[in-house]
């Protein structure tokens, strides 16, 4: 009876170590790791699967740059994109816009090209916006297309930056885009353009073909409405082709709202001297932000290149340059058009062949 007792003893102390091991194992071991599936290991970055860069996240670090991309100017917008991701070592983050038409076209001239690796996000804009806002004008019907007036409207976008960069379709970025977004805005400027009055290697080619430079070039100074703006039809003009924006400076002041305003007042009264401004879009930016914006350095929006298909600046000059803009009716996917070898460095054909260069017989 005593042998029981005592083998029943040990089998209790047995069992109570037991679940004292039990015990520590459940509390004190780390947790195990799960096998990984053949799919969760390790590859090579450059075999790896492709993440859709359509939905990649805003980042606080990123270089914020709005373009719009037009069915029928896609290369053009994506020749800047190219220019602009090759020349910098920052991350960059596109907010394309474009019309719904367009959306399938943007993607995969993004998707099946170099730019697949490029973060961006694509914005869809609505025309309906600019109900009783516009009317038309037969002499330059381009210059009324939708997205010519997106710029208006960056506070409405889906944008989550508060900074940005703005930039039109026909433009080539040979700087650092970082230079340019780290431009300082002086206190309370919701923007910061190029004046037309900037750089002395441009009077020349301004004088050759008869650019404007000062508001009296867009503005119709009989009208007794643009006369009490009290601005000197002198003054520097500006191009708001290039620009950086405040967003929370441009709220804070109801930019668009005062843009919208004076599109109204025109569409009623003819304000603008739309033949020689070539366009509607430009004069609201003059009058809205007259003497209260900060200028770039004006090797960041070197421009007029889309003005005459004869006047060229000097190779040297443009070498130099930050920013090439082809404003004018010129362009460079077209012919004829000057200073072509800058633009078709940067240029991707279109994978879906809907988009293509307009060159002489014989030149590709």
């Amino acid at each position: 009876m005593a042998l029981l007792r005592k083998i029943n003893h040990i089998l209790l102390v047995m069992l109570v170590l037991i679940v004292c091991l039990l015990l520590h194992s459940k509390l004190f071991s780390g947790p195990s790791r799960p096998k990984l599936k053949h799919t969760e290991t390790r590859k090579d970055p450059e075999r790896a699967p492709k993440v859709p860069v359509e939905k990649a996240a805003e980042g606080e670090d990123d270089i914020p740059v709005v373009i719009c991309a037009a069915e029928e100017r896609m290369g053009g917008a994506m020749a800047t994109i190219n220019s602009i991701y090759s020349n910098t070592d920052a991350s960059v983050f596109f907010y394309i816009v474009t019309l719904r038409d367009a959306i399938k076209l943007t993607r995969q001239y993004i998707e099946k090209t170099k730019l697949k690796g490029i973060k961006y996000k694509i914005l869809e804009f609505n025309p309906m916006v600019l109900k009783g806002k516009v009317k038309p004008d037969s002499s330059r019907p381009d210059l009324l297309h939708p997205l010519n007036f997106v710029r208006f409207y960056l506070p409405l976008l889906d944008i989550s930056h508060k900074r940005v960069i703005y930039l039109d379709d026909d433009v080539i970025v040979q700087g650092d885009i970082k230079d340019l977004y780290h431009t300082k805005l002086e206190k309370g400027h919701a923007a910061a353009f190029a004046t037309d009055c900037d750089l002395p290697s441009t009077h020349e080619m301004v004088r050759s073909v008869g650019m404007q430079t000062t508001y009296m070039g867009f503005l119709d100074y009989r009208k007794q409405e643009v006369r009490d703006l009290g601005i000197n039809p002198s003054d520097c003009s500006f191009n708001p082709g290039v620009f950086v924006a405040d967003i929370g400076e441009w709220k804070k002041q109801k930019i668009t709202k005062q843009l919208e305003n004076w599109m109204q007042e025109n569409l009623k009264k003819n304000i603008y001297s739309s033949a020689m401004a070539g366009g509607v879009a430009t004069p609201p930016m003059l009058i809205v932000f007259h003497d209260k914006y900060t200028i770039i350095d004006p090797l960041w929006h070197v421009r007029h290149l889309g003005w005459s298909p004869d006047a060229r600046y000097s190779e040297t000059f443009l070498q130099g340059a930050h920013l090439l803009h082809w404003n004018g009716r010129f362009k460079p996917w077209d012919y004829p058009c000057v200073h072509l070898d800058l633009w078709e460095k940067w240029f991707i054909p279109d994978p879906t062949g809907k988009f293509s260069l307009v060159r002489p017989e014989g030149k590709i």
